[in-house]
């Protein structure tokens, strides 16, 4: 398989540092982000810096075959406005400006790491939210994004600035909904019922990433991702037939 020169944003963070070993065996990869890694992978290029430096970008992307965009807020202090600023600073103003500058520099394809959270997992027939184990189903690709909360919710908008550089100048943006990223020797995640069924191994995430990198020529498009393999709660067959990708075996 041919390998891919790619531009990861957000590589030193919690899902930069579960997918990007795995994607370095077989790529070049350049990272930026606002801090150095605490665990370099060996042959990655890292570059320390924000995001909506729009000159470090475009040269940074020069010559990548792919945009691959992980950034996100913090954990800490969840729900607070620092927080919610940070997640939307990130997921919606940077993303933004990283599109427009990877565009600028010619790069014609981009993945972004969105999540399972644009949707409420509501109780069949009804507008209330599931909550622990009820096993309500999560919607499918074809239902339009609902989520209300602040992480969703800039989950959501991300998606939509993907959909507006994909009809704006034809650029290819898959949008991977990521459930509970999770390293490969804590998975399945302890939790609810749900949270374990939903979990996702690090390398299966790390192979959707693959998956969506060479997925190319169908514009804007978004793909339900988790270890749900046997589709207790979440329906995974577009991604299988599209993207060729499914989760290990429970």
């Amino acid at each position: 398989m041919r390998a891919y020169s790619l531009l990861v944003v957000g590589g030193c963070g919690w899902l930069g540092s579960l997918v990007l070993p795995h994607l370095a065996q077989d790529h070049d990869v350049t990272v930026l982000d606002l801090r150095p890694p605490s665990l370099p992978v060996s042959g990655v290029a890292y570059h320390e810096g924000d995001v909506r430096d729009f000159d470090l970008v475009t040269g940074l992307a020069f010559g990548a075959d792919s945009l691959v965009y992980l950034a996100t807020g913090a954990q800490d202090g969840w729900g607070t406005p620092h927080t919610i600023r940070q997640h939307f600073d990130a997921g919606v103003t940077g993303l933004h400006l990283a599109l427009t500058a990877a565009h600028g520099a010619g790069v014609s394809h981009a993945v972004y790491a969105s999540s399972m959270s644009v949707h409420r997992r509501t109780v069949a027939g009804t507008d209330r939210p599931a909550t622990g184990d009820q096993l309500a189903r999560f919607p499918d690709e074809s239902a339009q994004p609902d989520a209300r909360d602040f992480y969703g919710l800039a989950k959501r908008l991300g998606e939509e600035v993907c959909r507006a550089a994909s009809d704006e100048w034809g650029m290819d943006t898959v949008c991977l909904r990521l459930s509970l990223p999770t390293p490969d020797h804590e998975w399945p995640r302890r939790g609810t019922i749900v949270e374990q069924l939903v979990s996702t191994a690090a390398s299966d995430v790390a192979s959707a990433v693959e998956a969506a990198v060479r997925y190319r020529g169908h514009g804007f498009d978004a793909f339900a991702i988790s270890g749900d393999s046997a589709g207790r709660v979440m329906n995974l067959d577009r991604a299988k037939r599209l993207l060729g990708w499914t989760p290990r075996p429970r």
